[in-house]
């Protein structure tokens, strides 16, 4: 890693620290319910911003290895495997060829992990209504739950990363784990959610390791009770969420990875989705009735995506791109929800 790809990945991290900071420390400071208008907006919001480093990436998209000249740049492209060619350009001309691959698979990865992470919703209001969470602490814990997530992605990419760089059948790995995780959603797509919060392994490893406090204490993770230090419940919800979010990083990273090898593109596109995921959260609360066939695009997405991976290097060949990726990612996403609206889900009749 050299000085200007390290000063680029620090200002992207303190970028992120800053506005995670500003959000729970000046905006949500106290605990409380967020509407319906307040998830919109604050949705709107952090699209927006990933949008707008998608325009840094078109402009900056070099810094992000240090690339000075084309030597460089020829080698990177080779190193990750970009779908380009510069055969013939001058310097200027590469680069704005190369920013804006970079950029294609960032937006494309985004969109991904989006949309990957409205079934990462779902679980989520499971496993609040599981534990009786009090909904004004739904923020407290999802701020604190995503800035974990943010940790364990950064390792979980990176040694993805490297494997794939050392061990190029990974990725046939991966294809196979998304094409099983697609059909098994497909067909587990009418089932309800459910959870036994006391034999979760997480509770129970837990309850057997560590004090825990018998019922909730406001908003505290931790409490005393007669000197002694304790485990809230809402602790153990906070470690429930961290580690259903491992279990989903195994399917969502390497469905970018489909995308691009780029570990620094994969991990801004994952950190992008997952600080938009409390408002998404709030405002699937809300509407979460209206996109039913959602879980099914989701399910045929992962196992488009699957099948990519198992099929990348017969696909290279007939040309199929990253822009052609996104026409599908988009495409898929689009009809489950504009199905959904068409063909509303009929409610069941009491007798």
């Amino acid at each position: 890693m050299n000085l200007n790809e390290t000063l680029f990945f620090g200002t992207f991290l303190f970028f992120i620290s800053l506005i995670l900071t500003v959000d729970l420390g000046v905006f949500n400071k106290k605990g409380r319910l967020i509407t319906f208008k307040e998830s919109l907006f604050w949705t709107s919001l952090w699209v927006s911003i990933a949008i707008g480093f998608y325009g840094v990436i078109l402009t900056k998209g070099n810094l992000i290895h240090g690339i000075e000249n084309l030597d460089q740049l020829r080698s990177i492209i080779a190193s990750y495997k970009h779908p380009i060619e510069i055969t013939g350009l001058n310097y200027e001309t590469a680069l704005s060829v190369y920013r804006s691959n970079l950029g294609l698979e960032y937006i494309t990865g985004y969109l991904i992990e989006y949309a990957l992470s409205i079934d990462n919703v779902f679980v989520m209001i499971v496993i609040f209504m599981a534990f009786g969470v009090d909904k004004l602490n739904y923020h407290r814990i999802l701020f604190w739950g995503i800035f974990g997530a943010i940790v364990m992605r950064f390792l979980f990419i990176f040694s993805a990363s490297a494997l794939i760089q050392e061990f190029s059948w990974t990725l046939y790995v991966f294809g196979a784990l998304l094409v099983f995780t697609g059909i098994k959603m497909f067909l587990t797509r009418n089932q309800e959610e459910k959870m036994d919060t006391e034999n979760h392994p997480v509770v129970k490893y837990v309850s057997n390791y560590f004090s825990v406090a018998s019922d909730y204490k406001g908003h505290k993770f931790f409490t005393r009770i007669n000197n002694k230090r304790y485990i809230t419940p809402l602790f153990i919800v906070l470690l429930v969420i961290e580690f259903t979010d491992v279990l989903f990083a195994v399917d969502s990273v390497p469905a970018i990875f489909s995308i691009t090898n780029d570990p620094y593109i994969v991990f801004f596109s994952n950190v992008f989705a997952i600080i938009g995921l409390r408002s998404l959260f709030f405002l699937l609360m809300h509407a979460m009735a209206c996109f039913h066939y959602l879980k099914i695009g989701l399910s045929v997405l992962l196992t488009f995506i699957g099948l990519k991976l198992l099929a990348h290097f017969w696909l290279e060949q007939i040309g199929f791109k990253t822009i052609h990726s996104l026409y599908v990612v988009v495409g898929i996403l689009l009809l489950s929800m504009i199905s959904s609206l068409i063909f509303p889900k009929k409610e069941k009749k009491i007798n």
